[in-house]
């Protein structure tokens, strides 16, 4: 079982004055996919904590998959993306790219999505949109190829070939 952080990105939530309601949506598609969410965390648009936040997970192994709602338009105050390629090792360009492409179905305004996706150490994260909407339907579509994605990064298969 894969361990999962959630970080959500809301200068609004943080102050209270509005609820999170993707976290707790992403929350439930990771458990019925068996993960186990291990933290969570709702912080404000301020790429240095969110940066910082991802980078203690990541480097005291915390969880080994980190996905984050929120933060990833083109609001003066969205630096998800930022954030996270701030202290990535190695940059994921299939994921943000397929879920893009795949919301294009339901909304032109996909192609206005900054996510990322990045590897530090043994950890993915994954920028995922800040709707519930949105964050189902990229999560859902992605969730299933993340299980062999994490198994190679920590080294428990090393084959990608489908049989």
């Amino acid at each position: 079982m894969f361990r999962v952080a959630i970080i959500t990105s809301s200068d609004s939530g943080y102050r209270g004055e509005r609820e999170d309601k993707s976290g707790p949506v992403i929350r439930n598609i990771v458990e019925e996919n068996r993960y186990e969410v291990v933290y969570t965390v709702l912080l404000p648009d301020e790429k240095d904590l969110i940066s910082a936040e991802m980078k203690k997970i990541c480097d005291e192994n915390i969880a080994d998959l980190i996905l984050t709602t929120g933060g990833t338009g083109f609001s003066p105050r969205d630096c998800m993306p930022e954030a996270t390629l701030a202290i990535g090792e190695k940059i994921v360009p299939g994921i943000p790219e397929a879920m893009r492409a795949y919301s294009m179905q339901f909304t032109k305004r996909a192609m206005l999505s900054r996510a990322a996706a990045v590897i530090r150490k043994s950890t993915l994260i994954i920028n995922l949109p800040g709707s519930p909407k949105a964050v189902t339907e990229c999560l859902e579509y992605i969730i299933t190829e993340l299980h062999h994605g994490l198994e190679i990064l920590n080294e428990k298969t090393s084959n990608c070939a489908r049989k």
